[in-house]
């Protein structure tokens, strides 16, 4: 797949962050601060305020705590854990990062944002501190661009690929999108327009939403949804945040477009929802038929016993879902790469900048509490040779950084439960049958070996959807009905003819029967094929 996605914002925060590591790097002399502490800090960067963020928090805590507590790992040495409340802000994703540079911080989980994590991919090459996260994953942060970057969940690309290959299963050719208006999104829908074209379907219309939307943008929410239900496309994929997912769909019931004839394809961000707080008596309506996707997660012993625990560590706050288990294992992940980085010889050092001077009569400007970690390239290295079992399953990665075993849960809300009608994973396409036995076979992703389980779809019919219908400004179906007078009222018998078979269609075709001749004389036949060729033409063209 050609990653040709970078948006001019990315681009401009981009430049910012390399002017100002341009600046740092233009006056500095290297020192030394060797940590004699057995103490080892690492940090987090996220979103207190909102479910994910809430998850993530208590997923890490216990983590730390199970790691300190365990004297086969670091022993002699303490996890120590400190957050940032990003709030959801580009700059204060950055500041915290900065902040956490002048803190000895040897690796960072976050940031829990796409856009962001262009910029702070920068700060961390520079100063050699590796990232971690589950849910930046914009499809073109390449690992050879951002080597300090790691998604330890499947990036979106995989996600897209297989919602296009859903599309395709169900016989469908034309998708509408709905998405935020950000790198994250818009990346992962131009990886989507690639993999549907791999499947000679096409993206059709692409609806975007204000990256603040709220409650108070309904009005916006329900202008983008009238200009979607006139298209001709009703193959909808919705990707945005949780907030403004919930809010389209909730439109999307009071404007009629959840009924009978609707496709409607949620990314991980509503099992993420359906996961941490379930499906209520207010939300269920709204959410009958639709398909989601979930990262899938194997049944384990380990799993089992963390979602046992997991009332008593989020105090029965708010449900467990998939990034939780993923910020589990990451802090782990960091662990297991410090321990190794310790019995290789490793130390906590870092070298630290003095000074910055601009151009000549300007301020200067003080970077001396950021600091390199000397030790990143290995526990990089460590974190990237990783071959552990967690809460996710196995981990470990390939060549490209993605991880093995990538794979996806299919999901059909039905009623107030969830029912997972099948899998897809990267080595098997879609299947009824869990991932992991067929890993152990040759991969095989034909066309007939494609299966899904059947789906209740919007409207509560088991009856597939045509997945489009006519779009209310679409052109009438024109018939050419000729005028003969050698055969008196025979148009009218054309006519009846056609309104009889029309009738055998399960749905509406607008139509408008077009005469040709004067009713004089017999018409030209050789003129009004060519005359129903050249409207053939013209509407090729248009």
């Amino acid at each position: 797949m050609d990653l040709k996605f970078i948006s001019n914002a990315a681009y401009a925060m981009r430049g910012l962050a390399v002017l100002v590591f341009v600046l740092i790097t233009s006056e500095t002399f290297s020192y030394v601060f060797s940590k004699t502490t057995n103490t080892v800090n690492i940090a987090a960067i996220l979103s207190k305020d909102t479910s994910n963020g809430k998850i993530t928090t208590f997923a890490m805590k216990a983590a730390v705590d199970n790691i300190n507590s365990d004297p086969n790992i670091l022993p002699g040495k303490t996890l120590s854990l400190s957050f940032h409340d990003a709030k959801i802000s580009v700059f204060l994703n950055i500041i915290g990062a900065l902040k956490f540079m002048e803190d000895d911080i040897v690796a960072v989980v976050g940031p829990f944002i796409s856009m962001v994590a262009h910029v702070l991919t920068i700060i961390a090459n520079e100063l050699h501190v590796p990232f971690l996260s589950s849910i930046s994953l914009d499809p073109s942060l390449s690992p050879f661009q951002y080597p300090y970057f790691i998604q330890t969940a499947p990036n979106d690309l995989y996600q897209m690929t297989a919602i296009a290959e859903m599309v395709s299963y169900f016989g469908y050719r034309y998708v509408t999108v709905i998405y935020t208006d950000s790198d994250m999104f818009s990346n992962s829908m131009d990886a989507l327009g690639d993999e549907l074209r791999k499947k000679r379907c096409k993206l059709s219309y692409k609806a975007i939403l204000p990256p603040n939307t709220s409650s108070s943008s309904l009005d916006v929410i329900h202008n983008v949804l009238v200009n979607v239900r006139s298209m001709e496309s009703r193959v909808i994929v919705v990707h945005a945040y949780p907030h403004a997912g919930l809010l389209v769909l909730e439109t999307a019931k009071r404007l009629g477009m959840m009924n009978k004839g609707y496709v409607w394809i949620a990314t991980t961000w509503l099992s993420s929802i359906l996961d941490s707080t379930g499906i209520n008596s207010t939300n269920a309506q709204m959410l009958q038929g639709v398909l989601t996707l979930r990262p899938h997660v194997p049944d384990s012993g380990q799993k089992l016993y963390f979602e046992k625990r997991w009332r008593s560590l989020s105090n029965g706050s708010i449900g467990l879902n998939m990034y939780g288990l993923y910020a589990y294992d990451a802090v782990w992940m960091v662990a297991h790469a410090l321990d190794k980085f310790f019995h290789q010889g490793g130390n906590i050092s870092f070298s630290g900048y003095s000074r910055v001077t601009g151009s000549k009569g300007t301020k200067r400007l003080n970077f001396v509490a950021l600091r390199v970690f000397d030790g990143g390239k290995q526990l990089l290295t460590n974190l990237l040779q990783t071959n552990m079992s967690g809460l996710i399953g196995p981990i470990s990665f390939i060549s490209d950084r993605s991880r093995i075993h990538l794979a996806f849960d299919i999901i059909n809300v039905v009623g107030n439960q969830v029912r997972v009608i099948g899998y897809w994973s990267n080595h098997s396409g879609l299947s009824v049958q869990s991932p992991e036995p067929l890993y152990a076979k040759p991969s095989n992703r034909s066309y007939f070996n494609q299966h899904l389980r059947s789906v209740v779809w919007p409207g509560n019919t088991t009856e597939r959807p045509r997945g489009w219908e006519f779009s209310n400004n679409g052109r009438p179906l024109k018939i050419g009905v000729p005028l003969s007078t050698r055969f008196n009222g025979i148009h009218e018998l054309i006519m009846d003819i056609f309104l009889a078979a029309i009738k055998l269609i399960p749905y509406q075709v607008p139509h408008e029967f077009v005469m040709f001749g004067d009713d004089h004389k017999n018409p030209n036949y050789t003129e009004f094929v060519n005359e129903v060729a050249n409207n053939v033409s013209k509407l090729s063209i248009e």
